[in-house]
C-alpha cells in the first residue's frame, strides 16, 4: 500500500507522497478482447525512481510540476486523480498539487498512472478513507496498471493489466535505465502490436526466480513481446538494448512496458552506476536505481 507521509504547517496538513515507477518483469499482450482493450499478462516490479506529489488543502483543484509536461493540466493524470477521488468520496473540497518529476514521460515506466495512484493514496490518507475498497476501483478507471502502484512490490496482474492475480515475493536487485529521446505513445504500440502481433510466452520463469530469491535467473527470464513494436517506432530502442544486454555485470535487459527505456538487471549498485553514467555519451538519458521491496519512500513535508 502507497503510505503517505503529513506535515504539519500553520493551520494546513499537507501530505507528500512518492509515486515510484515500475518495470515489467514479464510482459505478455494476447489478443483483443470484447471491450476492445487487449489481454494482458505481466508481473510488475516497483523501483527506487520516484516522482515526489505533495498535496495541500485548497479552496479548488490545481496542479503544478517542475517539469513541462507537453499537455494541459486538466489531462494530467494526478489531476485527474484529484477529481475522480472528490467525485467518488466527496471530499475534499479542493487541493493543489505541486509534482516534482524524476520519472520521464513516454518511457514505459508509468510515471503517470503511479503519480495518479500516489494522489488516491494522499487524499485516503487526508481525508480518512485509507483502507476503503473504493480506491482500487477508481485507480483501475484512470489507468490499467494505476491499481498497482496501490500495492506496489512485485505483482502478476492479468485482465487488461489491471487485475492483481498475486502478490510475489520482491526482489532486491540494482536497476539501470537507460532511454533514447525519442518516447514510445502507448496507443501507437499497440497499432503497431495489432498489425505485427507476437506470441506471448508464460511468466513461469520470472515468478519462479522471484520465488527463489535468484537475481541471476531472473536476469535471464526477462520476457516482453512488444519488444518489436518499440523497435518498429524508436529504433534507437534496439541500439539501447544491444548495448546494455552485452555489458560486464549485466544479469539480464528488456524493455521496460512499450518502451522507450530499456532496463538492466545489474549484479550490484556500481554496474547500475556505471552504465547510466555512460548513457549521455551514448545520446541516452540514463538512471541508476534499484527495486523497491515496499513499493514507496518517506519524504519530508
Amino acid at each position: 500500500m502507497l503510505r503517505a507521509f503529513s506535515c504539519e504547517g500553520e493551520n494546513v496538513r499537507a501530505i507528500v507522497v512518492t509515486a515510484p515507477a515500475k518495470i515489467n518483469l514479464h510482459l505478455g499482450i494476447g489478443g483483443v478482447r470484447p471491450d476492445g482493450f487487449h489481454d494482458v499478462t505481466t508481473v510488475l516490479h516497483t523501483l527506487r525512481l520516484a516522482d515526489t506529489i505533495r498535496l495541500t488543502p485548497a479552496a479548488s483543484f490545481s496542479l503544478s510540476c517542475d517539469t513541462d509536461l507537453g499537455i494541459p493540466a486538466e489531462q494530467n493524470l494526478a489531476l485527474r486523480a484529484a477529481r475522480a477521488f472528490h467525485q467518488e468520496f466527496g471530499e475534499p473540497a479542493g487541493v493543489a498539487i505541486e509534482l516534482s518529476k524524476r520519472v520521464p514521460s513516454g518511457a514505459g515506466l508509468a510515471g503517470g498512472s503511479s503519480d495518479a495512484a500516489a494522489v488516491l493514496a494522499g487524499l485516503a490518507e487526508m481525508t480518512g478513507h485509507q483502507d476503503d475498497p473504493r480506491l482500487a476501483t477508481v485507480a483501475r478507471e484512470l489507468g490499467a496498471d494505476a491499481a498497482f502502484f496501490l500495492a506496489g512490490g512485485a505483482v502478476l496482474m492479468a485482465g487488461r493489466g489491471d487485475l492483481i492475480v498475486r502478490t510475489l515475493p520482491p526482489l532486491e536487485v540494482a536497476v539501470a535505465l537507460v532511454k533514447p529521446p525519442a518516447p514510445v505513445h502507448t496507443a501507437l504500440a499497440y497499432k503497431e502490436f495489432d498489425a505485427n502481433p507476437v506470441a506471448a510466452v508464460a511468466p513461469d520463469g520470472v515468478i519462479a526466480a522471484l520465488e527463489a530469491g535468484d537475481a541471476a535467473a531472473l536476469g535471464a527470464s526477462l520476457t516482453n513481446n512488444m519488444t518489436d513494436c518499440a523497435i518498429a517506432l524508436v529504433p534507437d530502442v534496439a541500439d539501447a538494448l544491444a548495448w546494455v544486454s552485452t555489458l560486464a555485470g549485466v544479469l539480464g535487459a528488456a524493455v521496460a512496458g512499450s518502451g522507450s527505456s530499456v532496463f538492466a538487471l545489474c549484479a550490484d549498485e556500481g554496474v547500475a552506476a556505471r552504465i547510466a553514467n555512460e548513457a549521455p555519451a551514448r545520446g541516452l538519458w540514463g538512471v541508476a536505481t534499484a527495486t523497491s521491496l515496499a513499493g514507496v519512500t518517506w519524504a519530508d513535508g
